[in-house]
């Protein structure tokens, strides 16, 4: 895991263009595929399919196929553009800072699409894509995750058809990675946006007509879905990159993680994604059963499995509750016998692989008698049949939800509950599916005290959609932002501010320190680990790399063929 403004328009380059551009297209798709089909097992279905509503796992992982962001970051953990033509920065000019009217200063800067950049229905992809993405980015009632991206991009000056310039509204360090800014074909979804922007996450094209060709400019597009079960995509006959080998990809969603498993055994599905597949604890399972016609591989990175606490409940508003939940569990033990040490106890946000982890935190060993005084504190020191009471006899009773169906974290949560009921702690599991829980109760903090899921990031990631007091999502703001726990701190929102305009990485480091420092003593959620995830893919398949972090290994799927 936008505010009103109107952009400048301009036309779109069709016609003549257009048609020529999608016969030339066509020679090079007629050289893609030859491969056969390739059948991939994920654990969930998208809630929706629009690039830019919902962030969910399952939706980024199918629509990096057909739709990628302006820029992000590699295999190797550097900017990388992937659909504008070169990486803007200051040195090479195409980053230059700016005086704002405000006094304040911003950047201004520069990105080309690709020359050869086209919808699948030969329409190419322009400014004016650009320019609606931002529009619609910038609405109070669009429903766009990530509208702090979209308030920041002050305008949008379009030199031509391929050309552009962002101004921001601040000097940001990680100016050149637009990870959330993926374009929308203006040409199709303008008159939906236009009929009703408030209404507009339940009418878009994405999810009304998502095999529309129009929708896709990458190696592939989609051409079948079987809503909740699976969605299959065929060879983007305009694409200008290296043609795709597959001749038809499927990704199946299958939320039970046995049946995942017996999928793989019997030959239903061909693999399972490492960033959507199983935990660690069932790869291990499941590694003696696959013979030698399989590869496994336990990718380390910034896969970060917590528990987020609603601080509008009364009982979690109290920190030292929090803490107390958080002495309660023993996660070195969880870690070494659930997850064969592979799933490393994590004391904070920030992952021990990126360059600005701090170790010097807050850490809480297990200790229950450490819990139990907290409690006491708290006023919860009356017990009674196992559960703690307060002095007006309310019980100490907790929601604790997750994704139904993942067997992992099922398991995981009876191991909490049970450690949690020791110290006097009643959690009561309540779970939905994937799509229920990340599409609907998440989005409207409707979990009543704990979630258990996970955060996928990027390096360096600035925290500000899931801490900053400006994302907690509400009515008002059309449930935008990714702060689910309703965490609101000054300090941080500060901190949050400062680290995003530091270019000096020594000065961001030391305000990293003090972010995490605080984060470790306020637990607005409760770390668990930091979650490896198992790829397992058939011998003949190559290609494939994962990355580690949160783009996903699908984002270079022209490269993934059949072994010679």
């Amino acid at each position: 895991m936008g505010d009103v403004s109107r952009g400048i328009l301009v036309a779109a380059v069709i016609g003549v263009a257009s048609l020529a551009g999608a016969v030339l297209q066509s020679d090079t798709a007629a050289a893609a595929g030859g491969d056969g089909e390739l059948t991939i097992g994920i654990t969930q279905f998208p809630g929706t399919l629009h690039p830019n509503i919902d962030a969910m796992a399952a939706k980024y992982y199918v629509l990096a196929m057909t739709n990628r962001p302006l820029s992000h970051f590699d295999h190797d953990w550097e900017p990388s553009c992937m659909l504008c033509t070169e990486l803007p920065t200051l040195e090479n000019g195409l980053v230059e800072r700016e005086a704002l009217p405000d006094g304040g200063e911003g950047l201004a800067i520069t990105l080309e699409l690709h020359p050869e950049a086209t919808w699948g229905d030969g329409t190419p992809v322009t400014t004016e894509d650009v320019v609606f993405t931002w529009e619609v980015g910038r609405h109070p009632g669009s429903g766009i995750s990530n509208a702090e991206l979209y308030r920041r991009l002050l305008d949008v000056r379009v030199h031509d058809g391929k050309r552009f310039t962002f101004l921001t509204d601040r000097v940001s360090f990680r100016y050149n990675v637009f990870a959330d800014f993926r374009l929308l074909p203006a040409h199709i979804e303008r008159p939906i946006f236009e009929s009703d922007p408030d209404a507009y996450r339940n009418r878009t094209a994405f999810d009304a007509d998502p095999t529309n060709p129009a929708l896709a400019w990458g190696p592939y597009r989609i051409t079948e879905i079987t809503p909740g079960a699976e969605i299959s995509l065929e060879p983007n006959e305009t694409w200008y990159g290296q043609p795709p080998a597959f001749d038809r990809i499927t990704v199946r969603a299958i939320e039970n993680s046995a049946a995942l498993e017996a999928n793989l055994l019997s030959g239903s599905i061909d693999m399972i994604a490492g960033e959507l597949g199983l935990e660690v604890d069932q790869a291990m399972s499941l590694e003696p059963r696959l013979g030698g016609d399989y590869q496994v591989e336990y990718v380390a990175g910034l896969f970060y499995e917590h528990i987020d606490l609603l601080l509008d409940n009364p009982v979690l508003a109290d920190r030292r509750v929090r803490q107390a939940l958080l002495y309660a569990i023993d996660r070195e033990a969880v870690s070494e016998r659930l997850f064969g040490g592979h799933n490393p106890v994590a004391h904070g946000n920030v992952s021990p692989l990126d360059r600005v982890h701090a170790e010097d935190i807050q850490h809480y060993a297990f200790d229950p008698e450490r819990a139990g005084a907290l409690l006491d504190e708290a006023g919860w020191s009356e017990l009674r049949d196992g559960v703690r009471h307060n002095a007006e006899g309310e019980a100490l009773r907790l929601d604790f939800m997750t994704t139904a169906g993942n067997r992992t974290r099922e398991l995981l949560q009876q191991v909490l509950q049970s450690q949690w009921r020791e110290v006097g702690v009643d959690a009561r599991i309540r779970n939905e599916t994937p799509r229920v829980f990340f599409g609907q109760t998440l989005d409207r903090r409707n979990y009543g005290a704990m979630a258990l899921f996970g955060w996928l990031s990027s390096p360096e990631h600035v925290p500000r959609t899931t801490l900053h007091s400006e994302e907690i999502p509400t009515a008002d703001n059309g449930w935008t932002g990714q702060n689910y726990s309703g965490f609101s701190d000054p300090r941080v929102d500060e901190l949050i501010d400062l680290i995003e305009v530091e270019l000096d990485p020594e000065v961001r480091l030391e305000l990293w320190h003090e972010l995490q420092t605080i984060y470790a003593e306020e637990l607005p959620v409760l770390p668990l680990f930091w979650r490896a995830q198992p790829f397992i893919v058939p011998d003949w398949l190559a290609g494939l790399r994962p990355t580690g972090h949160m783009l996903a290994s699908s984002n270079w799927v022209e490269e993934w063929h059949r072994r010679d």
